[in-house]
């Protein structure tokens, strides 16, 4: 185990300074346990560190507090992992059947430090027992003008804790409760606040972000990998020695195929040919480091960019010579002689690369392995510490749809493998991932800027899920003139991609559920619980532009319908049928009057303003200003507020709104055939196959009517 301090400052009325910190969290079988008599820093080694967070800052630090608050703020971080500790139990204290998170203690402890340093300016006593009920809210009251409702909620839960542990912390904690029954929502004035805090990602950054990510998933990835692997050839090819270079060279350049490499513009400020004036011509300057590895001589030996030799002094003048003798040679960046062709918001086209070499493989694969965190963080709902957990292997399907399979850790410290649903643009930026990580189990690593290599094989400490996301937009808007990409300005981090998301999804009717067990929420009812619905709830930056393509959507279909009317076709069965002919008879007439074409009986048709909801079973003629004879409101409780139809009440069969047409047949002839199978159950109650009967009679009606 790891050893205490060698003279704890303070001994604990509660705990002793030789039993572990982590008595409540699954470890690692031989690892070292921090013990409670360690006053500096405590590691938790000891238990398996999630991939989102580094290294560093998987311990808590005790650091730049007095002996006293350094006591406390132990004895509240051990309550905190332990909460079924016989002292914590014994003293009366209820924290719950879950220990808190690592983190979570990290960010207490973060918070008892400037409180600590609060009351050192303010002069209050050491012993919180003297503090009065103004002193205690004050820090709070302090923060509230400068943070958010909800970020101010863990400021009210540390003061709250100091009352809820004053049992079992040495000297005492505070005497009362400075809020008595009120929860710390309630006193962050966070309850009454409409959703969540979390704020989705404004339209125009989503879209071109999206467009992004993907455009470098699935058309720029190809050419990003093969010079990879051009690279990792030449790599495996070339000898840590400069020995017989003269001879390597002629025999290179005797090929007239072999191409010469030149640097980009891009990237001459980094190379050392901006040291010398260009030997073969103005803007021409020979990539010397490839050009060797090329050659046959690995990069670290440097032999063409430093080399004084005689030998390296003619080999870099047969090359130039070369050069000028064939310009065609000169090959911009050098491991690949074509790329993917794209067009530019200017209508121009042309590669998306001006010329990849080592440098540029490093750059891109770094952008492109941003590019597949965004996609999947986008398009998956998956939280940050989840997409981390990502591991070689994780596609496969669950209950037959494409799945990825993580760890799930938020509010859950067994750590359940789950399966998130995918679509397949998903699993091919997680298959492009993959192929970029050099870790030996996540796909989404730490950066290695040498030699093109973008992981650690042993840390994943390096890639910042925040950094590498605003590293991507930048690297994209740098690079427009030759992609044809950009991003506008705005805020964009890990956790508002799923939120987003979520409210997107969220506008599908009877989302809640789905949106439940993507999101992973608790299941209280059903698999969503209260935060699905702040997920999903609406924003107005969002409002105005998926308004605009549900109405271009509904107008469409109702095009589709009227064009139909048009040439003679049936437009379905049920009463609404002929009360939505009238009206497209009415627009042809007003337009036949006008002397109009087609185009203006679709603006006339645009105008009419017909009341009409597209549905799976059928279409509903709903007429909010004239409700009467909506099978789904007779007998029917309506909320207060609502308008429209109660959608879970309908009766498409018997509803005088209501119209079936030929592409809602399918779906009832599957529904005859399912209940002709389950009334062939035997021994089945004579009540239940009663109304199964009287189901079957409306979907026979139904698709009597329709001729099928």
């Amino acid at each position: 185990m790891i050893q205490p301090a060698r003279t704890p400052l303070l001994p604990s009325g509660s705990f002793t300074d030789t039993e572990p910190v982590l008595q409540s969290h699954p470890l690692i079988q031989g690892a070292p346990v921090t013990l409670f008599g360690r006053t500096d820093q405590w590691p938790f080694t000891a238990t398996r560190r999630p991939a989102n967070v580094s290294p560093s800052a998987w311990r808590t630090n005790f650091a730049r507090l007095d002996p006293i608050w350094n006591l406390r703020a132990r004895e509240v971080a051990m309550a905190l992992l332990n909460p079924a500790h016989p002292r914590v139990l014994a003293a009366g204290v209820n924290l719950g059947d879950k220990p808190a998170g690592c983190s979570t203690v990290f960010h207490q402890v973060e918070l008892l430090r400037r409180l600590a340093a609060w009351a050192a300016q303010r002069g209050l006593p050491a012993q919180l027992g003297r503090w009065s009920d103004d002193d205690a809210r004050g820090w709070v009251e302090q923060q509230r003008p400068d943070v958010a409702a909800s970020s101010l909620m863990p400021f009210v839960t540390t003061v709250k804790l100091l009352y809820q542990l004053s049992p079992i912390l040495t000297g005492g904690g505070l005497a009362r409760d400075p809020w008595p029954g009120r929860a710390a929502r309630v006193v962050a004035q966070y309850a009454n606040e409409p959703g969540l805090r979390t704020r989705n990602i404004a339209p125009p950054v989503w879209h071109a972000l999206v467009k992004s990510a993907w455009t470098y998933v699935d058309v720029l990835a190809p050419d990003i990998l093969a010079a990879r692997q051009r690279l990792a050839e030449l790599e495996n090819a070339a000898l840590p020695t400069s020995a017989g270079l003269e001879e390597r060279a002629r025999a290179y350049l005797a090929d007239p195929t072999n191409p010469i490499p030149l640097h980009i513009e891009r990237y001459l400020n980094h190379s050392k040919a901006r040291r010398s004036p260009s030997a073969v011509g103005p803007g021409i300057e020979i990539n010397w480091t490839l050009l060797g590895l090329m050659i046959g001589i690995a990069r670290t030996q440097r032999t063409m960019t430093s080399g004084n030799r005689g030998s390296v002094q003619r080999v870099r003048r047969q090359v130039e010579d070369a050069l000028r003798a064939d310009p065609a040679r000169g090959v911009a960046g050098g491991l690949l002689d074509r790329y993917a062709q794209i067009t530019r918001s200017d209508g121009s086209q042309g590669p998306w690369h001006p010329g990849l070499c080592p440098r540029g493989v490093l750059d891109e694969s770094v952008a492109l392995r941003a590019a597949c965190y965004c996609f999947v963080a986008a398009l998956s709902m998956m939280r940050d510490s989840e997409i981390r957990e990502i591991t070689r292997g994780a596609l496969g399907e669950f209950y037959g749809a494409p799945a990825v399979a993580s760890i799930k850790r938020k509010h859950d410290p067994n750590q359940p493998r789950e399966h998130w649903w995918i679509i397949d643009p998903v699993a091919q930026a997680i298959r492009v991932a993959e192929q970029l990580s050099h870790h030996a189990e996540l796909i989404f690593g730490s950066v290695n800027d040498r030699a093109g290599r973008l992981e650690s094989a042993a840390s994943s400490s390096g890639f910042r899920s925040g950094v590498v996301i605003t590293n991507f937009i930048d690297h994209v808007n740098a690079t427009s003139h030759s992609t044809g990409l950009s991003i506008p300005a705005g805020h964009v981090a890990p956790h508002m991609f799923r939120k987003t998301m979520a409210m997107l999804a969220g506008a599908e009717p009877s989302s809640e559920i789905a949106l439940g067990i993507q999101l992973k929420h608790v299941a209280v009812r059903a698999l969503a619980n209260r935060s699905t619905p702040g997920y999903a709830a609406s924003d107005n930056a969002w409002a105005v532009l998926l308004d605009n393509e549900l109405e271009q959507a509904r107008f469409a279909h109702l095009r589709e319908l009227y064009d139909e009317h048009r040439t003679g076709d049936s437009l379905g069965t049920g009463p609404a049928a002929e009360r939505l002919a009238g009206a497209f008879r009415t627009v042809q007439a007003t337009a036949l009057a006008r002397q109009g074409d087609a185009r203006t009986e679709y603006d006339l048709l645009r105008k009419a303003r017909i009341s009409i909801r597209f549905g799976k079973l059928n279409h509903c003629l709903f007429d909010d200003t004239n409700p009467a004879g909506a099978k789904c409101l007779e007998s029917a409780t309506v909320p207060p507020g609502h308008r429209g139809p109660l959608i879970d009440r309908c009766q498409p069969e018997r509803c005088a709104n209501s119209l079936i047409s030929d592409e809602h047949l399918p779906l009832w002839q599957a529904e005859r055939h399912n209940l002709l199978t389950v009334l062939q159950t035997p021994k089945l109650a004579p009540c239940r196959k009663a109304a199964l009967q009287q189901q079957l009679d409306d979907v026979e009606q139904v698709i009597t009517k329709a001729g099928a």
